[in-house]
């Protein structure tokens, strides 16, 4: 700049030094002479102007003189020509600041004065040129006044006249050569602009015109593209002026509708726009129509397609005569003809100038360019040429098999060809994207593009390292979005090109997969009209088809579907599963015709059966909410079907399984269970007949032939299928522990507000589910795969916080497996390892078991507190929830059974006329090995069962280390039942027997501090006849009213378990319970005590008398009785032989040592009953045995006499009631008196209570007809206040209801001698009775019986709870418990299986508070 130049020195020392140094930085600024200054590259120029301007403005301002500035500048001027130039340039910007400047008046006459003297030098010509006119008037350069207004006219004439040039019509001769010129084969551009250039100046011709006739020459010539473009850049370089002759033609013919725009036209365009000698914003203004009117056509040809896809979902039912003519259809040739954007882009697009023909299907409507079918069939030729290299080198079949080349672009300006994969990504894929579904006009290219995308995958370990920058992994995601999946669904019936597409899809995973799915089905058709038409005739077809699906026309019906699958999949699946969501009777024919789709359309199934499962509209229960959908149902059992039958990917489906696990919904393990029964063969069998019970317990192949419903055949491939899907995504141990996981999920978070049914329906799929799939992993997964892949038991049960159930029912196998190995290891390394005898191989078993086992038993000690290991040990858990069915018992049954089974098929196989004989030897060969492996099996059964017995035997002893005699067996049975019997009992049915058969086991091997009745008692009583009968009961009771379906069920297990009682032991048969002793609770005062006795044994005189009395009346009925009864007085019979009676010495000797117990210490009762059982001798055992059978047999006489003459008494007073409702005085009855009566006998009858077993003759003979009555029975609400203050817990001790009892049975032992004298006024009475008295009679017998009943029941929880409290007080022995007394029993015993109306009038929320007492641990 100047200031590097020149400094302040400079201007201060002026005269002495200054002007020297200015003009030497100057000159050395102009030093080259030949070469300009003002065009040199350099900042010569710049430089040199700041030094005029700062030179000059210092003369103008005054700090230099005005002569010595004016000298100078003259000297600068003789020092080169262009400074001349450069001074007047500065005076002009000079001029300016000079008018502007704060002292213009002093400054201004500077300026002007340094002009008049620099007039001298500078040429006259640029100061006129350069400066302004009034400066130019001022100076007096110009003297002229009339200057100004003649400058105005030249101006106006130079640029405002029109030239007249020569037209056609003036003049030809000018353009005739002009044309000849052009269209001469001349190569040479510069040589005929000259011509031209000489024709128009000759000629006087247009130089719009010649420009018009140049590109109507290229038009037709447009192979001349290295003559033309030259010329037309160098004849006009306005771009704006050759589209406004372009534009002028294309208007042309838009206004001449007989002719369309020819190609030429567009060819010569796109070459200029290829070229760029015009810009495509300048041309695009001239082209029609415009944008806003295509926008309009475009979402009208949406809204149509949208429009005829929801008729066609209309049922019409206008006659076909009267129906709307359709309209006809627009030409779409024309329509594309008068197009010119169109025209354009294919010109483009033909030349290879693709990114002004992207520009153009950009600013269209999307998709709206490309699916013109010229246009798309440019693109795919452009995009042959661009893969041709790439094709030939990755995807040729065969060296031989050439195919057609295509040849490359001779356009040098045309995108290059693809040599490697990631040229692709330059242009080849955006091009791709951009042609969409417009593909299918090319299949050819569609398979080209397929083969490149696959060989780019393999070739490039793409599928290994998708994020690699040489990878296409997702690229090729892209293409199949949004170019090949829409572009298939225009391919009607091509399956090759289907299978091709597969071949890509299956190398990504399925939720990728899934992905494309959707997008597919769900958006892709909601872009393109086209696709929606397609898709609404697609519909219209498979509607169709499905109309005519069956058994008979699986074949036709088939090839229909996989024709119309080949291509659109997607929506036509969805029609289908929602038919078959309505009819679940489709299944098995839908399943049938599917066997002609391709792997593609498998795949898609998949998917939509995953999406219909998740479709969130649709309600996953019935409408009461009690159990789960039928569509759910039958959506179940068809993904059972079809995956056993074809082979279609699980991994999504189960994935979204394990999700739904995840999120807390059990629901679709429904979809789990009919999977692993259809394609393993394993059913979640949830009753099994008594046969397959017991062949359960048997091994693999026992359980396989005899131990399932439904044998099924041809699983072996589709199990493996299974198995290795789950492996795949290591789904198969998640499964598991999920549903082990939401097992205890179900109630308390999953269903905290859902109906008690649906409740029990989903806890119930969740165990049937567990087991099943648990089962499935062990018998498919190999030992070894199965050991590797299921975590420890240690960590299922503290990191997976899995209940001990689950965890040990999963790792059984393992736990076998790791014995097995240790044993097989110890008996190696043993020298006589061969020779070993059976006692040897049992030590070497159980020290295997000891080594293995050990570090399970340590696992298990956190589990639960100090104090339950006080009663039993660890070990024993360990023991108990390790071993199964098949390590106690061999089904010796099952095994004899099948082998007759096969022996028997083997004969007839060879019998049969319908086989051939080579056939049935096979038949009979295969049987004869299975019977030889299941002889092999039993066997090796056996000799495991001795083993694991003896390893019993040897752990017994420390099983149940008692804390103390006192209280050991009560608490370890209570324990035992909590954490042991209950909780695996109530696992399968399997484990129920093994439950009973483990307990058996343990009274077999005599184990030490185990009380085997206490248990059964427990077991048997309290559990079956509360939890099992209460809880049918209560189902009952709440759904009288509101489901009678529920109702109705409630009544038949009712019925059921009646039905069965008669197989169960009954209370009455199994135990007899000791006197209550004495406690603080019962015992008030000194007198009571001796109350009771007096009154029992009052009670007891008169009841001999009254069956003396009636033993002669009865005869007949008791003889009749007896012979009904037969059967049960056997069992009686057979169980009181060893029962010890009152008077018998075991029994005053078992009361005895109970009184004198209370009065020792625990340690001494514990010696004192050892060595009272060591004294007993085996002689004093028969005898007394003999002598308690004798008296049982004259004490069961004595009940059944009483019986049938309480029975009469009843009669009686049940005929007197009758009549005294009839009577007169009627009205003198109350209701209250009424309620009274049936609770109490009525106030005459002196409040007689009936026994349970008295009620028992009667409900037997009305045993038909109680469901009947109980149904028409009007609901009695006054009884329910009583019932409900009588069953309900209160303050009232069981003191008072003894009172009222006693009081009860008081009266009517009062009113027996009155008897006959009653009975005979009433049969006279009885005569005179009509027919509906005699119903009314019958309504109220039948409503008394049940209030008797109901009585009878709440005596017998009574009673239940005071032998609760005496059973406390018992010592117990293993296999021995002491005899309760004979009176006891008459007096608080009796059956609960007599009368139906027992489990109609008990109430829910007592039966929960008496089971909860009985049951502390439950809590």
């Amino acid at each position: 700049m100047a200031e590097t130049v020149l400094s302040d020195e400079i201007w201060k020392n002026w005269d002495k030094t200054g002007k020297t140094d200015f003009l030497k930085a100057c000159k050395q600024l102009l030093k080259d002479e030949s070469k300009s200054p003002v065009f040199a590259k350099d900042e010569r120029v710049t430089q040199i102007v700041s030094c005029l301007y700062n030179f000059i403005v210092r003369g103008i301002r005054g700090h230099l003189k005005k002569e010595p500035v004016v000298s100078t500048l003259s000297e600068l001027v003789a020092i080169h020509s262009d400074v001349c130039g450069l001074i007047c340039d500065v005076l002009n910007i000079l001029d300016a600041e000079t008018v502007c400047s704060e002292n213009p008046t002093e400054e201004r006459n500077n300026f002007c004065t340094i002009i008049k003297e620099c007039e001298k030098f500078l040429s006259d010509k640029v100061l006129k040129e350069r400066l302004e006119i009034d400066t130019l008037q001022e100076v007096g350069i110009l003297k002229n006044k009339s200057f100004y207004t003649k400058f105005i006219k030249v101006k106006t004439k130079l640029y405002y006249k029109q030239r007249k040039f020569n037209l056609y019509r003036e003049e030809s001769e000018g353009f005739s050569k002009l044309i000849v010129e052009l269209n001469f084969d001349a190569s040479d551009s510069k040589n005929i602009l000259e011509i031209i250039q000489s024709l128009i100046g000759c000629f006087n011709l247009d130089p719009n015109r010649v420009l018009d006739v140049i590109l109507e020459s290229f038009e037709n010539r447009p192979g001349k593209v290295t003559l033309f473009i030259p010329l037309v850049k160098s004849y006009m370089n306005y771009p704006k002026i050759i589209c406004e002759v372009l534009g002028s033609k294309f208007c042309f013919y838009h206004s001449n509708t007989e002719s369309y725009t020819p190609k030429s036209l567009y060819l010569v365009t796109a070459l200029l726009l290829q070229h760029g000698i015009i810009s495509l914003e300048d041309i695009y203004y001239w082209l029609i129509p415009d944008d806003k009117v295509m926008v309009k056509e475009a979402e009208k040809e949406m809204k149509d397609a949208k429009e005829y896809v929801r008729k066609l979902q209309i049922i019409s039912i206008k006659d076909k005569d009267k129906e709307d003519v359709p309209e006809e259809k627009e030409n779409v040739q024309e329509k594309y003809s008068t197009n010119q954007k169109f025209g354009l882009c294919e010109a483009l697009l033909d030349i290879g100038d693709w990114d002004n023909a992207s520009l153009i299907i950009q600013i269209l409507p999307e998709y709206v360019a490309v699916d013109q079918y010229p246009i798309a069939l440019a693109l795919c030729k452009l995009l042959h040429a661009i893969i041709e290299p790439i094709y030939r080198k990755y995807c040729v079949i065969a060296p031989k098999i050439k195919g057609k080349v295509i040849p490359p672009l001779p356009n040098k300006l045309a995108p290059k060809p693809a040599e490697k994969f990631t040229d692709l990504r330059k242009v080849a894929i955006p091009m791709l994207v951009t042609l969409g579904p417009s593909l299918r006009y090319d299949p050819v290219l569609m398979y080209k593009v397929i083969r490149i995308a696959k060989a780019a995958l393999s070739v490039t370990n793409a599928v290994k390292e998708p994020l690699n920058e040489d990878s296409l992994y997702y690229d090729i995601l892209t293409l199949l979005d949004a170019t090949i999946l829409p572009a298939l669904s225009f391919m009607d019936c091509n399956c090759c090109i289907a299978e091709e597409v597969w071949n890509i899809l299956k190398i990504y995973p399925y939720n990728l997969r899934y992905n494309l799915y959707s997008r597919w089905k769900n958006e892709t058709y909601q872009q393109h009209p086209k696709l929606m038409l397609k898709r609404g005739e697609a519909q219209k077809q498979i509607k169709n088809i499905m109309k005519r699906v069956s058994k008979e026309t699986i074949k036709p019906v088939g090839r229909l579907i996989g024709k119309l699958t080949h291509c659109s999949p997607g929506f036509l699946f969805d029609y289908v599963l929602l038919q078959i969501q309505i009819y679940d009777n489709l299944i098995h024919p839908v399943v049938d015709s599917l066997k002609y789709l391709t792997s593609l359309s498998y795949d898609v199934l998949g998917y939509c059966l995953v999406e219909s499962l998740t479709q969130a509209d649709k309600n996953r229960f019935k409408h009461d909410g009690t159990s789960i959908s039928l569509w759910l149902q039958s959506l179940a059992s068809f993904c059972g079907a079809i995956f056993k039958k074809y082979n279609l990917e699980l991994s999504g489906l189960l994935q979204y399984v394990g999700n739904q696990l995840k999120a807390e919904k059990s629901l679709d393990l429904l979809i789990l269970k009919e999977i692993v029964q259809k394609m393993a063969g394993i059913e979640a069998a949830e009753e099994l007949t008594d046969e397959q019970l017991d062949a359960m317990a048997g091994g693999e192949l026992l359980k396989g032939e005899a131990g399932y419903f439904s044998q099924v055949r041809n699983t072996k491939k589709s199990s493996l299928r299974l198995k290795e899907a789950m492996a795949e995504h290591n789904l198969a141990v998640a499964l598991c522990l999920l549903i082990a996981q939401q097992k205890y999920c179900v109630i308390y978070q999953e269903t905290e507000n859902s109906h008690l049914k649906l409740v029990g329906k989903l806890y119930d799929q969740c165990q049937d589910t567990l087991v099943q799939f648990g089962t499935f992993l062990g018998s498919t997964l190999s030992v070894d795969e199965y050991v590797n892949k299921l975590p420890t038991i240690q960590s299922m049960l503290q990191d997976y916080h899995i209940h001990a159930d689950v965890a040990f029912f999963l790792a059984r196998p393992m736990f076998n497996h790791a014995i097995n190995i240790k044993y097989d290891q110890l008996r190696k390394l043993d020298p006589n390892c061969k020779k070993l005898s059976t006692s040897a191989k049992q030590q070497k078993y159980h020290e295997a078991v000891k080594e293995v086992m050990a570090p399970i038993v340590e696992s298990v000690i956190p589990l639960h507190s100090a104090k339950v290991w006080e009663d039993i040990s660890p070990q024993f858990l360990v023991s108990f929830w390790s071993l199964t069915m098949y390590d106690l018992y061999v089904p010796i049954e099952s095994y004899q059974r099948e082998i007759n089974k096969l022996r028997q098929l083997s004969l007839q196989a060879m019998d049969s006329k319908d086989v051939t004989i080579s056939k049935g030897k096979k038949e009979q060969e295969r049987y004869l090995t299975l019977m030889e492996k299941l002889q092999d099996e039993k066997k090796k059964q056996h000799e495991h069962v001795e083993k694991v017995l003896y390893r019993l035997k040897q752990e017994k002893d420390l099983w149940f280390l008692s804390r103390s005699v006192k209280s050991a067996k009560n608490e370890t049975i209570t324990q035992f039942l909590q954490l042991c019997l209950f909780p695996r009992c109530v696992f399968t049915a399997v484990d129920a027997a093994y439950c009973a058969k483990f307990v058996h086991t343990i009274h077999m091997l005599k184990t030490a501090n185990f009380a085997t009745l206490l248990c059964y008692d427990r077991v048997i009583l309290n559990k079956l006849a509360t939890i099992i009968e209460k809880r049918v009961e209560k189902v009952r009771d709440e759904e009288k009213n509101q489901r009678q379906d529920l109702f109705t069920l409630a009544i038949s297990y009712a019925g059921q378990l009646k039905l069965r009682a008669g197989q169960m032991i009954k209370e009455a048969d199994f135990h007899q319970m000791t006197e209550k002793p004495k406690s603080h609770d019962n015992i008030t005062d000194g007198d009571s005590e001796t109350q009771t006795k007096s009154v029992n044994g009052e009670i007891k005189e008169k009841e001999k008398q009254i069956s003396d009395s009636t033993k002669e009346n009865v005869a007949k009925d008791t003889k009749e009785r007896a012979e009904k009864k037969s059967s049960r007085q056997q069992s009686d019979n057979a169980y009181t032989k060893v029962k010890p009676t009152p008077q018998s010495p075991t029994y005053r000797e078992t009361i005895g040592k109970e009184r004198s117990d209370k009065e020792k210490t625990p340690q001494y009762k514990d010696v004192e009953v050892k060595e009272k059982h060591a004294k007993k001798d085996k002689d004093d055992k028969r005898e007394e045995s003999e002598k308690d059978r004798d008296r049982d047999r004259e004490k069961r006489k004595e009940r059944k006499e009483e019986k049938l003459a309480l029975k009469d008494e009843r009669q009686y007073r049940d005929e007197r009631y009758v009549e005294m409702v009839l009577s007169k005085d009627e009205g003198r009855y109350t209701n209250d008196r009424l309620q009274s009566d049936r609770y109490y006998g009525g106030s005459d009858r002196g409040g007689h209570y009936y026994d349970d077993r008295d009620m028992g003759s009667l409900s037997n003979s009305n045993n038909s007809t109680n469901l009947r009555r109980s149904s028409q029975e009007p609901p009695e609400t006054d009884r329910d206040p009583k019932r409900r203050k009588m069953e309900g817990p209160n303050s009232k001790s069981s003191k008072h209801e003894d009172r009222k009892i006693q009081h009860q049975v008081d009266q009517f032992l009062l009113e027996k001698p009155e008897k006959k004298e009653r009975s005979s006024k009433t049969k006279d009475k009885r005569d005179k009775t009509t027919d509906e008295e005699k119903e009314l009679r019958k309504e109220r017998k039948l409503g008394r019986k049940r209030d008797r009943v109901e009585e009878a029941l709440l005596q017998e929880q009574k009673r239940r709870r005071d032998e609760e409290k005496a059973m406390k007080m018992m010592p117990h022995n293993n296999g021995e418990m002491m005899e309760p007394s004979v009176h006891s029993r008459e007096k608080h015993h009796h059956t609960r299986d007599k009368s139906p109306y027992t489990r109609e009038r008990e109430r829910s929320h007592d039966r929960t508070e008496l089971r909860d007492k009985q049951y502390p641990f439950h809590a």
